[in-house]
């Protein structure tokens, strides 16, 4: 038997996670991400891998395990289960931040989830599956060991090694170990994210300290922005409030449904049961009393914390003595956005602190020594560098280099890994593609669509409207030339005027007899406006003509 490894998403970006495991008679995928949108993907809310080749590529999928609740890997599984109704497995608190997604999507009550433990042992198909615990910057996180006729491969998931975890749970590093020396390990896939940050990821616990002196040393009221997910984080930031004296209260939507789940669950703890006020009450409670955890760490337009810096959040008006805290890294892309929300915090008299001045945040992912002691505890034969973009996936391959590996090998989203033997080979690739979700639409935005929207961004768009006799071709109306994001209106006269006289033009040498032909007339139109407005203002707009027959 050969086994195949297909990475459907993360190999090439942040985001996305989904890989592939499949021996020919039975298939399970590890995570189904999203990715969010850049700069260049308007108006998509999100991207999905595209699950459909996976009808072709393994018509035998029978299971999804899944590493931790974070969206990246995650987020996708509700677009998975409307084309495959497989059973899914991940831990208690992962598969309770899964159902909101689903109750979303109305997929709640016939999903198949299956609540493990993080050092579970089970069987799917023809994969005997090991969970192994991970400190991550969310709770219950694992990764995974598959044995198979085919060898022993260990996925990472997303992890860091915390001397010090909240939850008192080490990263299950000493049971690779054992694995490793009892019964080695083909191959070890393991997460690139920080590999290009020397020495090793600082403890969350020091967040929680420093957090616990900002809030102990604020003159007036503490805002604290973080990722709704980060719930170990949330309960540092708690119980440090609660030490000081200070009331919570949660803003956001994500934050406030994710909190009360893992209440419900019992991931978070309450150190009082009135810690918790709902954010209209904070107005009213002295500002040293009062800390605020909210979602829009990014710098997100419609988030509770760019609502605030702009001074339009219903219940809460930032004013000096204010403290606002950024405890997230600066996702990149997102700098420009989270740059403007700061310089509004500070000109409405606030302080603000973030990472590069103060320690309010730490990664959950490994550093490099982090990442050299996974890979000497492994022993791995072959190494796969996952989860990252090419410049990190390129800097874990030298890594795993020079800690002495084999071999190792640096796949794209789509390349066929081949397991027989023991070895380890390239075998072809797979188309594998990606969805893009905008509101209610999934797939029927694709790049043509977004050039467009991109291009409308950048020189915007003139729509001329006729109408002519369907018999005779004679003009009965127009041509109506609109602008938007050409001109101003108040500078367009002239310019639409000559556009209008050009079209008349057109149509006058293009003769009665051609002008039933919508996409002759169409083209003469498209072409005589677009070569107007380059020639009188030396910009190329969109052209739209509306041709109606009457």
């Amino acid at each position: 038997m050969t086994l195949r490894v297909i990475p459907m998403g993360g190999l090439g970006e942040i985001g996305l996670n989904c890989m592939l495991f499949d021996d020919g008679g039975s298939a399970l995928l590890i995570d189904a991400g999203l990715l969010f949108p850049d700069d260049t993907m308007m108006g998509v809310d999100y991207v999905i891998p595209d699950f459909s080749v996976l009808r072709e590529t393994a018509p035998h999928l029978g299971t999804l395990l899944l590493t931790h609740g974070h969206e990246d890997h995650i987020g996708a599984v509700p677009f998975l289960l409307r084309e495959f109704d497989i059973p899914v497995y991940g831990t208690r608190l992962t598969l309770g931040l899964l159902r909101h997604r689903l109750a979303e999507h109305g997929l709640e009550a016939s999903a198949r989830l299956f609540p493990i433990a993080r050092d579970a042992r089970f069987r799917v198909g023809n994969f005997d599956v090991e969970a192994f615990p991970v400190c991550h910057s969310i709770p219950d996180a694992v990764g995974y060991v598959l044995r198979c006729p085919d060898g022993i491969f260990v996925h990472t998931g997303d992890f860091k090694i915390d001397p010090y975890p909240l939850d008192g749970v080490p990263t299950g590093v000493e049971r690779l170990r054992a694995i490793s020396a009892a019964e080695g390990v083909t191959a070890l896939f393991s997460d690139s994210t920080n590999v290009e940050r020397e020495g090793v990821s600082p403890p969350e616990k020091f967040v929680g300290e420093a957090l616990a002196e900002i809030f102990g040393q604020a003159p007036g009221r503490v805002v604290v922005a973080m990722f709704s997910s980060n719930l170990l984080r949330i309960q540092e930031a708690i119980k440090a409030a609660y030490a000081c004296g200070r009331r919570v209260a949660l803003c956001g939507k994500s934050m406030v449904r994710n909190v009360a789940t893992a209440i419900d669950l019992g991931y978070l703890a309450l150190p009082s049961p009135d810690i918790l006020i709902p954010v209209e009450e904070a107005a009213s409670l002295a500002d040293r009393a009062v800390a605020v955890l909210t979602t829009g760490s990014q710098g997100e337009p419609r988030s509770a914390l760019t609502l605030m810096a702009l001074g339009e959040h219903k219940h809460l008006k930032v004013r000096p003595g204010d403290t606002i805290v950024l405890s997230s890294k600066f996702i990149p892309g997102n700098e420009r956005a989270i740059a403007g929300v700061i310089n509004r915090f500070f000109l409405a008299g606030a302080d603000v602190l973030y990472e590069k001045i103060s320690e309010v945040h730490v990664s959950g992912h490994a550093s490099v020594e982090e990442l050299r002691t996974m890979i000497a505890a492994v022993r791995p034969a072959n190494f796969v560098p996952v989860h990252g973009e090419p410049r990190l996936l390129v800097r874990h391959r030298n890594l795993a280099r020079e800690e002495g590996v084999p071999r190792v090998a640096m796949l794209r989203n789509g390349d066929v890994l081949a397991f027989s033997g023991g070895e380890m080979s390239l075998d072809g690739r797979v188309e594998v593609g990606r969805r893009f979700v905008d509101g209610k639409g999934i797939g029927d935005v694709e790049s043509l669509v977004l050039k467009d929207r991109v291009h409308l961004s950048q020189v915007g768009l003139v729509m001329v409207v006729l109408a002519f006799s369907s018999t005779t071709g004679e003009l009965l109306y127009g041509p109506d030339i609109v602008t938007r994001g050409v001109v101003t209106e108040s500078g367009s006269e002239a310019l639409v005027e000559g556009a209008r006289d050009e079209v008349l033009r057109a149509i006058e040498e293009i003769g009665a007899d051609a002008r039933t032909d919508t996409a002759v007339m169409q083209t003469a139109i498209r072409s005589v406006v677009r070569r107007f407005f380059n020639k009188r203002i030396d910009r190329k707009p969109m052209i739209v003509p509306v041709l109606l027959e009457l």
